[in-house]
């Protein structure tokens, strides 16, 4: 194996662990900030680099478009390209792809470009051949995508072809400095998600995604099809919740025994004014903090909390001011930074369960609901409901952006 993965603590079935790759290790849980095209978007590397993250996410479908793998490879691979010397994982492309509604055959799919409407065609073995190219350190892949709810007949296929595939997959892949993970379909029926670990585990990869979820189903549901799974998958293996990344999902999943996980919203609640905080959401233009001198949160300890109000904060969200993306991503992301470091922490010292309750009472409001659903923070201002980015695709919830967004789909 290239990879190893050194459990250090467990609290339940949570897991605290140290990844280690052939170009350096990271801890886990852990949430990686996605940079789909290259660039975390509203920061430079330097502000990422600041922020503290040990890896970073970029999306294979968005980059072998523009501005193709092949340039990348030129420029000596992604790494190179954008400046980042931590890890780096690539999504396949198979979520943006399978949601443009393409033509699938066993061979692959064929699609319509959303940068110039050329068609194309995908197959499993050139996700790998695009994905080598990039050099990233870990690589995912290609797997058949479903929305929810889904018929059985529909998840079987998935699930079928999604085995084939990832057997396709493994026989092409040579770049000996890059891991594979492989994905776990089956939407939210229990037994096939069992299955599909099975299944997959038995092919053999470094790691394992639980993909196909965050899509509109409620939060038990994706809890109970995360449970069936990694009841499935190998326990010295890495296990990684795909699109999840608000904070309380986050905080069961690893009290489920997921370690790594990714998603847009952090910074696609910035770039609309939105922070996360410790005492839940905070939509900074509303009118209550105009003349508010406290930070986003006193309890973080980011650049923005440092040395900016929620009164200039909100003034510059008002105003359409970039620089507003840019202070709340940088806060954003500092507090999943930070609430994955305390459940690290926790699981290590026996207090996990603690922090668990914790996250519990300030972000969930009630039974049954979809992942994210926030409780009101009386201070925090309007709040909507916290359904991941694609989740909230899916409920027709999300808001028009303020600024313009990358064509197609993402994570």
């Amino acid at each position: 194996m290239k990879l190893t993965f050194e459990i250090e603590a467990t609290s339940g079935t949570a897991r605290a662990a140290v990844v280690t790759l052939p170009r350096g290790s990271f801890q886990t849980p852990v949430f990686m900030p996605v940079g789909t095209r290259a660039a975390v978007r509203a920061l430079t590397v330097s502000e990422l680099e600041s922020i503290g993250p040990e890896i970073i996410l970029a999306n294979t479908y968005h980059l072998m478009l523009r501005p193709t793998a092949e340039l990348i490879a030129e420029m000596g691979g992604l790494h190179r390209f954008e400046g980042w010397s931590g890890c780096l994982l690539t999504d396949s492309g198979g979520f943006q792809v399978f949601s443009l509604g393409p033509k699938v055959d066993e061979d692959g799919v064929m699609f319509k470009s959303v940068y110039d409407g050329t068609v194309l065609r995908f197959t499993p073995e050139r996700a790998v051949e695009v994905q080598e190219m990039l050099g990233a350190d870990i690589a995912m892949l290609l797997d058949v995508c479903t929305s929810l709810p889904s018929t059985p007949r529909i998840l079987r296929e998935a699930l079928d072809r999604t085995i084939r595939w990832a057997e396709r997959q493994k026989d092409v892949h040579t770049r000996p400095d890059q891991t594979q993970f492989g994905i776990v379909q089956g939407g939210t029926d229990l037994d096939m998600r069992v299955e599909s670990a099975q299944r997959i585990a038995a092919i053999g990869f470094d790691g394992y995604a639980i993909g196909g979820l965050s899509v509109g189903e409620s939060r038990p549901e994706m809890m109970a099809s995360v449970e069936a799974a990694n009841s499935a998958l190998p326990i010295d293996r890495p296990r990684y919740l795909m699109g999840v990344g608000d904070p309380i999902s986050l905080i069961e999943a690893v009290a489920r025994g997921v370690d790594m996980f990714d998603c847009v919203l952090p910074t696609r609640l910035a770039r609309h004014g939105t922070a996360l905080t410790s005492g839940g959401r905070l939509a900074v233009k509303n009118a209550r903090f105009a003349r508010s001198d406290e930070p986003l949160d006193a309890q973080c300890s980011c650049m923005t909390c440092q040395r900016h109000s929620r009164a200039y904060i909100r003034h510059l969200v008002s105003v359409g001011e970039q620089t507003a993306a840019t202070l709340v991503t940088i806060h954003n992301l500092t507090f999943l930074q930070s609430l994955m470091k305390r459940a690290r922490a926790s699981i290590l010292d026996g207090s996990f369960e603690q922090l668990r309750a914790e996250v519990n009472d300030v972000w969930l409001e009630g039974p049954g609901q979809g992942p994210g659903r926030v409780r009101r923070d009386p201070h925090a201002g309007e709040v909507s409901n916290g359904a991941s980015p694609r989740a909230q695709k899916v409920q027709r919830q999300a808001p028009p952006p303020p600024m313009a967004e990358p064509p197609g789909p993402d994570r």
